[in-house]
């Protein structure tokens, strides 16, 4: 049949419904969208600011507890740690993104810490003008008073001043180019995001988006407060970093896990599940994810198969568990290596680690953070963003001692990162 006859026949058909006057009036209702959470968000005062107090003391010992083994291989991990079960000291060199000095503390930060204060900064600022276009001036406002400060009069006497004065702007000429191109026009924007980091993939976005989930009454007003202050993401990264602010903010109202995790599949304003022949990609990876992990905890363990796993991967020194436990979670640790991505903070790698260890540890802190941090990679990211999003659901008061209380002392005292001032200040803005 010629393609002339099958258009013919088509338009033929066509013709004939349009001139049909018995069409039926009968009209089946469409599905409405109704809201994740529908109940606006209302905390006590008292409640708020403990969960947010929680919420960034929690990504703090997540960024802190990967700070020394931030992109190492697990099996160096093992074999210079054994299985770490806290808080170890930042033993490494000083850098741009990681800690601004050698060798600290048990509790010290990296970059995932100073966004969260970037961003408390931001929300103060631009208190009921939150948008990406404020957004990006408040960063290349940042960048003009660090590049202003390297003419300063004391670096004639003082040389040293000069490494630390390098190494911030070093910090944040990456995001300034992108946010200083965004002011200018949108071609000069789009050439400078497809250039950051190398063009890759980040997961920039899921450095500070998580915060809009503290500020935010519901799911998905977190996800699209997250999706328009994404500006240096690419692609679905731009999805996944939505998607940790709603989690966030579910966070913040229910405990349970399961709920949290379920964000990936409701929430969606955008419309990403209706994308042509791949649909969620993040949704993909959650759902693929979460069903790992169960087909593993569901898995029968025979006696002779733990003696074989007990050659192959011997369990750590100070492991929490059994030789059984061990190898589940080593099943799951290679899950995510099967998965790895060209770079170890790409947005989708991290995204599926966070999920991953979510449904690992069941929403309970320590053993999802542990879960995190032993794996390795870029393990600070993930711990921070994980340490937020359960930090926001245990609150301040049943987050681990003395983990918390280190944490506060060393970011205050060496990092000078006052965390509590932080939380006022966000509790304070949101009063306004």
């Amino acid at each position: 049949m010629s393609a002339k006859t099958i258009l013919f026949g088509t338009l033929t058909l066509i013709m004939f419904l349009s001139c049909d006057k018995k069409t039926s009036k009968v009209a089946i209702p469409t599905p409405q969208k109704v809201a994740y959470g529908a109940d606006s968000l209302q905390l006590s005062e008292e409640v708020y600011f403990d969960k947010v107090l929680g919420a960034l003391v929690g990504s703090a010992i997540g960024d802190a507890m990967g700070a020394s083994t931030e992109m190492w291989y697990r099996k160096d991990i093992q074999l210079k740690y054994g299985f770490i079960t806290g808080l170890t000291p930042a033993v490494r060199e000083r850098s741009p993104e990681g800690t601004w000095s050698n060798n600290l503390f048990a509790g010290a930060t990296t970059d995932d810490t100073r966004w969260k204060y970037l961003t408390v900064k931001y929300l103060s600022e631009n208190h009921g003008r939150l948008n990406g276009e404020n957004f990006a001036k408040f960063i290349a406002d940042y960048y003009r008073s660090v590049a202003k400060s390297l003419s300063n009069k004391d670096l004639l006497t003082n040389p040293d001043v000069l490494d630390n004065k390098i190494e911030k702007i070093d910090w944040i000429k990456e995001w300034a180019r992108v946010a200083l191109a965004k002011e200018e026009n949108n071609d000069a924007y789009q050439q400078a995001l497809n250039r950051f980091y190398g063009g890759e993939m980040s997961c920039a976005g899921q450095l500070y988006t998580p915060m809009f989930g503290l500020i935010s009454k519901t799911a998905e007003e977190a996800y699209d407060l997250g999706y328009k202050h994404a500006i240096f993401d690419l692609g679905y990264a731009k999805d996944i970093s939505a998607l940790v602010a709603a989690m966030t903010q579910m966070a913040m109202r229910t405990e349970n896990i399961d709920s949290i995790l379920n964000t990936a599949t409701f929430v969606d304003p955008y419309g990403y599940q209706d994308s042509r022949l791949v649909r969620r990609i993040p949704y993909s990876v959650a759902d693929a994810s979460i069903k790992k992990v169960l087909a593993i905890k569901d898995r029968v363990i025979t006696d002779s198969l733990l003696t074989q796993e007990a050659l192959l991967y011997r369990m750590p020194k100070g492991f929490p568990g059994t030789q059984e436990d061990w190898m589940r979670q080593e099943m799951a640790y290679q899950f995510l290596e099967e998965n790895e991505k060209s770079i170890p903070f790409h947005a989708g790698e991290i995204w599926q680690i966070l999920v991953t260890a979510l449904e690992y540890g069941q929403g309970n802190f320590e053993k999802t953070l542990l879960f995190i941090i032993n794996y390795g990679r870029d393990n600070d990211t993930v711990g921070a963003v994980a340490g937020m999003i359960l930090g926001a659901k245990e609150g301040y008061k049943k987050l681990p001692s003395p983990w918390k209380e280190t944490i506060l002392k060393v970011n205050k005292e060496n990092m000078g990162l006052d965390l509590e001032a932080m939380a006022l200040e966000m509790v304070s803005s949101e009063k306004k």
